[in-house]
């Protein structure tokens, strides 16, 4: 059988992908995994060849998967808003619902081919990562307009992986990033006092940037039962958002931050799956994240190199999954995902627009292998809800000075089912 079929499949899931974007995620803006099977173990998956998503996850597993491709979506459901308390102008003194768009559908497509017996080709394509708020009502601090973000990141990622062993594989992949974004609701610093770009801070749609980083991994097998992992995505230097040049420190430079992951997989008996992953993800690289509120917006114009940002700390997340065998046919899944959250107390104002606070999620997941051959897999994921309460979060004194002083409270929760379909060729 040639490959051509499966080609044109890829290629038409791969526009279907572009055409929907990627939304939403859980360790900061990352995505808790890569991969249905990956997300119903807590996205565990470094040390494990599950199916043709895993150059996402570590690209040194490709080479293990076999002839497969996979296709899947997740719908993805968060509820999040804010609060103001104790502020001067009473009129702010209230909770805000950030749900005015709460459903979101994050697509999946993975290809994989084996060459040789220790050479494969392949790509995976997913969102990796974004952001969003979409509140109901303006907030008096920012603008006159409903206040919102919408951050999407999509990864298409070729990988090539060579087994160096029976027991030791390396793989490499071309993280090729799209990202768009769009802010509304920002008058308030639309001007040259804030600012060094007006017009450029709020309400002009959507913009887009692309960049490129790489991923490499390497997995080892050590007998029947254990496995390791170890993979590592560079820092993808992204293209400037030209319309956004004013708000995000660097003229409008939004890179995605660098990840290493490493992990092991344990198989006692065959039938029972143990998986643990430990990912840090860099958010203080990348300035439009990491720069602090304060002092930064009385130093520095939004959009200089010295502008505020988000004051984003990095996340170090624990995964642990379970994989069990139930039958010939079904296998079942559960896991554990925790991160403390990135935002400090004091940084709380500016992340009403980006209350990505959840730490703890729980996940479950199945896969059905039908008599063809062909696989269904389902994902389940909750984050807990969290809230973290400001601590000298807003300026105090008058405008345009100070912001009026009081307390902005972020709180988030998320729920997300998944479906993917997937087989052997």
């Amino acid at each position: 059988m040639t490959d051509r079929p499966y080609a044109i499949l890829v290629v038409a899931l791969v526009v279907s992908v572009l055409r929907m974007g990627p939304a939403e995620a859980t360790n900061g803006y990352f995505t808790h995994g890569v991969g249905m099977k990956a997300k119903g173990m807590a996205g565990a998956g470094v040390a494990l060849a599950e199916d043709a998503l895993a150059g996402g996850n570590n690209p040194a597993a490709m080479v293990l998967v076999g002839n497969r491709w996979d296709v899947g979506v997740d719908w993805f459901r968060p509820d999040r808003g804010s609060t103001i308390s104790g502020s001067a102008d009473d009129d702010l003194n209230r909770t805000y619902d950030a749900n005015g768009e709460q459903d979101f559908f994050v697509p999946e497509v993975g290809f994989n081919r084996i060459v040789t017996p220790r050479f494969s080709v392949g790509v995976s394509v997913y969102g990796q990562g974004g952001m969003n708020t979409t509140y109901v009502t303006p907030i008096g601090l920012f603008g006159t307009t409903d206040a919102g973000v919408d951050l999407s990141q999509l990864f298409v990622v070729p990988t090539v992986a060579v087994k160096l062993s029976e027991s030791h594989s390396l793989g490499v992949g071309l993280a090729v990033a799209w990202q768009r974004f769009k802010a509304t609701g920002l008058e308030n610093f639309d001007n040259a006092m804030f600012t060094s770009s007006p017009g450029s801070v709020t309400n002009n749609d959507y913009a887009s940037s692309t960049g490129v980083g790489v991923r490499v991994g390497w997995m080892g097998r050590f007998g029947s039962a254990v496995s390791l992992g170890a993979a590592y995505q560079s820092r993808t230097f992204m293209s400037e958002l030209d319309d956004y040049a004013g708000l995000f420190a660097g003229a409008g430079d939004f890179d995605v931050p660098s990840a290493i992951t490493g992990g092991l997989a344990l198989s006692p008996g065959g039938r029972i799956t143990l998986a643990f992953d430990v990912t840090h993800i860099r958010y203080s690289e990348v300035d439009a994240v990491a720069n602090p509120l304060m002092p930064n917006l009385g130093q520095a114009p939004l959009g200089d190199d010295g502008g505020a940002g988000f004051g984003w700390e990095d996340v170090t997340a624990y995964k642990v999954g379970l994989a069990v065998d139930a039958t010939e046919a079904l296998t079942l899944r559960g896991g554990v995902n925790y991160g403390a959250q990135p935002i400090p107390e004091t940084e709380t104002l500016f992340n009403i627009l980006a209350p990505g606070v959840v730490e703890t999620h729980a996940t479950l997941g199945a896969t059905y292998t039908m008599a063809s051959g062909a696989e269904i897999t389902l994902a389940y994921m909750h984050a807990f809800g969290n809230t973290v309460e400001g601590s000298a979060s807003i300026i105090p004194g008058a405008p345009p000075q100070g912001m009026g002083g009081g307390e902005a409270d972020l709180t988030m929760f998320e729920n997300s089912v998944g479906v993917a379909f997937g087989m052997d060729f």
